[in-house]
């Protein structure tokens, strides 16, 4: 059974290293990765050890499996890594759903989530749980020295009012 709980900063060199994985695995994919993975893993630990208090982690049988993190604690997810070995066995779409609870219960009704373009594991897994492409980018990254090709999806999760023209019609 997946534990989903607030990632502890004792934790922060793990929670890079099971990002980097995720990373690599994705990066590996798109042919984009060996002249970039020391700065890459590099992002990843300073990340965690300054954002610790905004990552979500997920764990199986007492191992750490993956992380979720909004730094800014809005609606943006801006990062979301399972390792590789603990890939599709639903840990991800548990993981998701109660970033996507603590999102609502904080009154924000969106979620959203950026990509890789070519990261099509990536956005398959998202437009899976109800999440669409709504734009295409390409920007430099400092965290990696150079232009990445983005996209952006977003999922409704709150539903819309129904429009009416006065009460009760």
């Amino acid at each position: 059974m997946a534990i989903i709980r607030n990632a502890r900063e004792d934790e922060a060199d793990l929670l890079a290293e099971i990002g980097f994985r995720a990373w690599e695995k994705a990066m590996i994919s798109i042919g984009e990765v060996t002249d970039m993975s020391d700065s890459a893993f590099e992002a990843f630990r300073h990340f965690t050890r300054k954002d610790w208090l905004t990552i979500s982690a997920v764990e199986q049988h007492g191992t750490l499996a993956g992380w979720a993190a909004r730094e800014k604690l809005d609606e943006l997810i801006s990062d979301f890594w399972v390792d590789p070995i603990y890939q599709r066995q639903g840990l991800g779409g548990e993981l998701l759903a109660e970033v996507e609870a603590d999102i609502v219960h904080q009154g924000l009704e969106e979620a959203r989530v950026e990509t890789h373009a070519h990261n099509l594991e990536a956005i398959g897994f998202f437009e899976k749980h109800g999440y669409a492409i709504n734009w295409l980018s390409i920007a430099y990254s400092p965290k990696i020295d150079r232009d990445v090709q983005s996209v952006g999806l977003s999922k409704r999760l709150v539903p819309l009012a129904p429009e009416t023209y006065g009460p009760g019609i």
